[in-house]
């Protein structure tokens, strides 16, 4: 079925597209950043260019760049309407159609748009409606559900069909007849560059979500970073894969229109969805954690392609398994790392001299974190600091001494919302955010990352890397997907235990004796391993424990072996 936009989407001809500047001229020299400039850009250079696509619902949609931004100021000038101002925060429940998935870039304009957790429980859903003072929610209306009963906050529905008779199409179609043909210069440009862009919040793995304040200056340098990093540009197509709402799709929505691509966007991670976009869409790249690619190059649908796709990789180091999987299938991984802020900050950036390596030499060098973005500061690993220090001490660069990883500069959260006592912890010091990685780094200034502080293993006195671990029981033919935790030993003090994903056919191989293929993986680990590090314990299981953005929960697994 062909699909028209609604009247109200379809822009004047030759609309003007430039925000009113504030009373409070900048400098001639320079010019406050925002993100909000991409899309204006594209739609004055390549208006007709595909922008979005949203195929596989009942009712498909697709947009132009014209007609996307269009629907964006027609955003703007309804939330003006319902009597949203500056500052003011609006959240979105569904962060995966393509109607509301594109928040990040349609809220940039007047208030502090906030994106919500699909996969959050209506409690987590509750309380982040309260702490963050939503004044108005827009959702999917597969999620309205997660919302309180009895919300006082307006709440805007998205049937997610781009047709008359949606209530988030009236919504829009109200913005237009308010903005009585204004246009863009009816909208002021934000005069201070350091306002809030967006408010995310963290999974609460260990305790209530807490709210991620980012800048549009951090947003709009994130974003260019990350579309150089990845070479998008003109002729890419990106699929989206990756959850928007973490940390903004790690500011893809916005590096994607930078570079002027199309984005084909998914209600789910639908693995022969991904493969059929994969075959027939001309994707060239995509998002996602290690756990998502481990299914993608697992599908039955996986293939080699006919033209190469780049995959980023963050949220885990990928083992060299998985590069070698996803590289047998086209995919070539971009390994990048970062936080549940704007996303990446670093990316390892592959050296001539790894072509002629082993896939088993080059793996390991392709799991290190490497070095900062060209628009982010260096990143450092420093001794473990202490409350009132002053100055932070750089450990060697030799590739054995583990310390901290800390960065400051543009690319770097502004603050937790509401939350002083969280923020100063952070930036322990005030001149640098402390991750809480635990990192080497290595002569030609690479780091690498070794673990979370909390899930080091301490075993007879050494400190055992839970990620070391899993990468060499991960090379083991038979391993799916692996996660390694401490578990109390009474005379080590602490063991690893690993938790173990067999592959499809290996689960018939070891059908009825698990127990040998424990021992096999023992006898495995220990002429890869020093005697510390191998597992006291394997532990078969069909599934592991994870976040909504992919990351294994070690939480939920600690409290199993606790048990034990």
């Amino acid at each position: 079925m062909s699909f028209a936009p609604t009247a109200a989407s379809i822009p004047p001809t030759h609309p003007r597209l430039v925000l009113r500047q504030p009373d409070v001229q900048a400098p001639v020299h320079l010019h406050p950043l925002n993100p909000l400039q991409f899309i204006l850009r594209a739609a004055e250079i390549y208006p007709e260019k595909l922008a979005l696509l949203h195929p596989d619902i009942p009712y498909p949609v697709s947009y132009s760049f014209s007609v996307w931004c269009q629907r964006i100021q027609n955003l703007a000038y309804a939330l003006i309407k319902a009597g949203i101002r500056s500052g003011d925060r609006v959240r979105s429940c569904l962060l995966l159609s393509a109607i509301i998935a594109k928040l990040p870039y349609r809220l940039l304009l007047t208030l502090t748009p906030g994106l919500i957790n699909i996969r959050l429980r209506p409690s987590e859903v509750a309380y982040i409606l309260e702490h963050s003072g939503s004044k108005i929610v827009l959702v999917d209306h597969e999620y309205q559900h997660l919302l309180p009963p009895n919300l006082a906050t307006p709440v805007i529905v998205c049937n997610d069909t781009g047709r008359l008779g949606d209530p988030y199409e009236k919504f829009l179609s109200d913005g237009r007849a308010f903005s009585q043909e204004k246009g863009w210069n009816g909208l002021e440009y934000h005069a201070d560059e350091d306002s809030p862009a967006l408010l995310c919040y963290t999974s609460g793995t260990t305790g209530r979500p807490k709210g991620v304040v980012t800048t549009l200056r951090g947003s709009y340098l994130a974003a260019v970073a990350n579309a150089f990093e990845s070479r998008i540009h003109l002729e890419s197509t990106y699929l989206w894969i990756l959850p928007m709402f973490h940390a903004a799709g790690w500011t893809f929505p916005w590096a994607a229109v930078f570079g002027f691509a199309t984005q084909i966007t998914l209600r789910t991670v639908n693995y022969s969805l991904i493969w059929k976009h994969f075959l027939n869409s001309a994707v060239t790249h995509y998002c996602a954690a290690p756990t998502v690619q481990i299914g993608i190059v697992n599908d039955p649908a996986a293939r080699t392609l006919p033209r190469p796709i780049s995959a980023i990789i963050a949220g885990a180091a990928p083992t060299a398994s998985l590069i070698g999987s996803l590289e047998e299938k086209g995919i070539q991984p971009i390994h990048v790392y970062g936080l549940t802020q704007y996303g990446p900050f670093t990316r390892n950036y592959p050296q001539p001299s790894w072509a002629t390596m082993s896939l088993q030499e080059r793996s390991k060098l392709m799991a290190r974190q490497g070095h900062s973005f060209a628009t982010a500061q260096d990143v450092r690993v420093v001794y473990p600091p202490k409350e009132g220090d002053k100055v932070l001490v750089d450990v060697p660069r030799d590739g054995a001494t583990v310390g901290e990883i800390v960065t400051r500069g543009n690319i770097v959260m502004k603050e937790y919302f509401r939350d002083p006592e969280a923020t100063a912890k952070a930036f322990l010091g005030g001149s640098t955010f402390n991750t809480g990685d635990l990192a080497v780094m290595h002569p030609d200034g690479a780091i690498a990352v070794v673990d979370r502080s909390k899930d080091i293993i301490i075993s007879g006195g050494e400190n055992a890397s839970s990620l070391a671990i899993e990468q060499e029981l991960a090379s083991h033919p038979d391993v799916l997907e692996v996660s390694v935790v401490a578990r109390n030993h009474v005379r080590w003090g602490e063991r690893p235990h690993a938790f173990v994903i067999l592959k499809a056919q290996a689960t018939s191989k070891w059908h009825g004796h698990i127990e040998d293929f424990g021992d096999e993986l023992k006898t495995y680990a220990k002429s890869r391993l020093p005697g510390f590090a191998c597992p006291e314990w394997v532990q078969v299981v069909p599934e592991l424990p994870k976040t909504s953005t992919g990351k294994i929960l070690k939480t939920d697994l600690r409290k199993i072996v606790a048990k034990l």
